[in-house]
Order: C-alpha cells, then structure tokens, then sequence
C-alpha cells in the first residue's frame, strides 16, 4: 500500500503536537490565554469596526461606485479595476487580515478574475498602522517617533510590491480604451449594485455584524493555535537547533538574534518582542522589525490561506510578495535612518496603559483610512483633470 509523503508528514505532525499538548498542559494554557489576552485588548477593538464597515460599504454598492473613479488610476499602475482601490484603502489602514478577506469577496462575486485577485492580495496585508505607531514603536521601542519609519518603510515596499506584481502573469490582450470617469455613471453602478441585494436595511447590518464577528473570532483561533505551536517549538529547542544551526555559518551574529527571528518567521508580534529585547543596536532591531512585519509570519499565512479556501486564489504568489516586501521594508528602513532626521524621544513602554494603546490603534487607523481615501481620490481628479 502506497501513502503520499504529504499525507504521512502531516499525520506525524499532528500526533506530535498533540502528544505536546498532553505533556505540557499548562504551558499551552498560558500561550493560548496570552494570545486571546493579546486578541481581546488590541485586535477586537482595532479590527471589528473596519469589518463591520467594510461589510457595510460592500453591501450598500460602495465599492462599485468607488471603481468608477478610481479604474484610470488602477488599471494603469497596477493593472487591477477600480474596486480594487477599496480593498487596498482598508488593506492598508486596518492591517491584515482585512486585505484577504475583501479580495476573497471579490473574487468570490466575479468582480476580479484570479490574476487580479492574485495581484491584489499580494500588496493589501499590511500591519495596522496601530500596531506600528502603538504596539511596537510606542509600546516595545519606547519611541513613538520611529513608528514613521516603520510605517513609511513597511507601507513603501508594499506598494511597490504592488507595481512589481503589475508584470505578474501579464496577459497578451489589448488594453481595453478607459471610460471617462463621471458621477452619473458611478450612481448607476452603486444603484444597480443596490437592487440586486434583495436584503431590507436590518438584515444587511445582522448580517454585516454576524460576518465580521466571525471573521474576528477566526482570527483568534489562528492567534492562539499558533502562539501555542511556537511555545511548544521552544520547549523542546526546534527553535534554538535552527538558531545554532545558522548561527554555525553566521558567527557574526548573535545566536540570540537567529532565535528572535526564527520566531519571527512563525508569530510576527512575538518576534518583534523578542528582537528589541536581543538585538542591542537600534539600526539592526529597525532592520529586522521591519523584515518580520514585511513577512508577516507563518500565523498570517494561516489567515490567508483559510480566508481564500473558497477561491481559486493560490498562496504561492502572496508568499514570494511577502518575502519581497520583508527585503524591500529592510532595505528601505535603512535608508530612512541614515538620510532623514528622526526625532527620538524618550518614552517608557508603561507610559500608555493598554486602553490608550487600544484607542490609538482605532484612532490611527480611522486616519489613515481617510488619509488613502483622500490621496485615492485625489489621484483619480488629477487623472481626470488632465484628459
């Protein structure tokens, strides 16, 4: 009887892990616990509006009024439609898993075709700008004003991510001729949209609540399965064997560093944690703050994949974005550091109390929501005034 190598592999695996669950019973408690602690005071209150809201926006035909204007602004930077611009402006400021999700809805309602809906996932996952500004900077660093580099170099590379997957599949048909982009035209679509959702206006927001609590509550099964796999890796030293093992070809390095970055690779907040706390210089922990929120971690990958499971969309692509983002978010953090004047200000990470921090995370997302919206739009005016 043959078995698959893949099938065996993952039986093996499994079993292990189970088996470490039953061995070590109360350090999986205090991971998962720590995690959902982690979910509750931070990801709930930052996330579950923007859902709410997208759901909203999708239903009430926004986002086809929304490519109207924005298709000559899309089409030609990043060969993607109009609606993609929504996707991109929530991507961006309510950080992942916002990006996959929206981009599996439209897919899954045929508004892109799967090329695009590759080309799109690949540079809407971001961090939120309130775990940059908040979490990491504020809260970890202890310097509020580095969370400009972080988010200028994390958001930088992803966009250019985004150009590069511009060429990704490029298809051999003529470019169809743009429309003018008009307001008429826009309110057709955002009522044609409207009839067909058949749904009163009570049903549209049950609904929109009850999908987007969902959503959220996914994300913190990843969050505490995953916290608890990595708490088990370092229990039995996976993590450490990797971090000699590279650190045997790389002596310049501290074995430290190698460890805090291979529990980057797997949890993105841990590795950032544990990378202020190892690396002694302050370019270095930026370099590779930036790396880990560029690659985002093997628990965003888990996200991703299960949010576009009911697509035809492949991982494959959104992983080789992730690894580019990591390099391109490292190199350019440096360059920031070296050529502009940061102010640093001395700041304790006690300084603001976890309610604070969570308020700051909603607060600097709202703003940079409006922030994309308006630089959208006004990219598209400026597209439209010179026709």
């Amino acid at each position: 009887m043959i078995f698959s190598m893949s099938v065996v592999i993952r039986v093996l695996s499994l079993s292990f892990l189970a088996f470490g669950m039953f061995i070590y019973p109360q350090e999986v408690l205090n991971s998962a616990a720590a995690s959902l602690t982690l979910w509750w005071r931070f990801v709930l209150p930052a996330l579950l509006p923007f859902f709410i809201l997208s759901e909203l926006l999708m239903s009430s035909g926004f986002v086809h009024f929304l490519g109207v204007f924005l298709e000559s602004f899309m089409r030609p930077i990043f060969r993607l439609p109009g609606q993609a611009a929504f996707v991109v402006a929530m991507g961006y400021t309510s950080g992942f898993p916002m990006g996959a999700v929206l981009t599996a809805r439209l897919r899954k309602s045929g508004e892109i075709s799967r090329i695009e809906g590759e080309r799109l996932l690949a540079f809407t996952n971001n961090p939120s700008p309130g775990f940059m500004f908040g979490a990491v900077a504020s809260g970890m660093l202890g310097q509020p004003a580095l969370g400009i580099v972080l988010a200028a170099s994390v958001y930088l590379a992803n966009l250019l991510v985004g150009f590069l997957f511009r060429f990704y599949r490029k298809t051999a048909s003529p470019a169809q001729p743009l429309k003018f982009p008009s307001f008429r035209r826009a309110w057709q679509e955002l009522k044609t949209a409207q009839l067909q959702d058949k749904r009163t206006i009570g049903q549209i927001l049950s609904d929109s609540i009850k999908q987007s609590f969902t959503t959220v509550l996914m994300v913190a099964g990843f969050m505490a399965f995953f916290s608890v796999i990595l708490r088990l890796l370092n229990i039995w030293h996976i993590t450490l064997f990797l971090a000699s093992l590279s650190h045997y070809f790389l002596r310049i390095i501290p074995i430290s560093i190698h460890q805090a970055f291979y529990n980057g690779l797997l949890e993105m907040t841990i590795g950032c944690q544990q990378s202020i706390q190892t690396v002694p210089i302050l370019k270095q922990q930026i370099a590779l703050l930036t790396f880990l929120m560029g690659w985002s971690g093997l628990s965003v990958f888990a996200q991703v994949i299960g949010f576009i499971s009911g697509t035809d969309l492949r991982i494959t692509p959104f992983i080789a974005a992730r690894i580019l983002h990591g390099i391109f978010a490292l190199g350019l953090s440096q360059l920031f550091l070296n050529y502009t004047k940061i102010p640093v200000l001395a700041l304790s990470p006690q300084t603001l109390s976890p309610m604070s921090q969570a308020w700051n995370t909603w607060h600097l997302s709202l703003l940079m929501f409006l922030g994309a919206s308006g630089i959208l739009f006004s990219l598209a005016a400026s597209q439209r005034l010179r026709r």
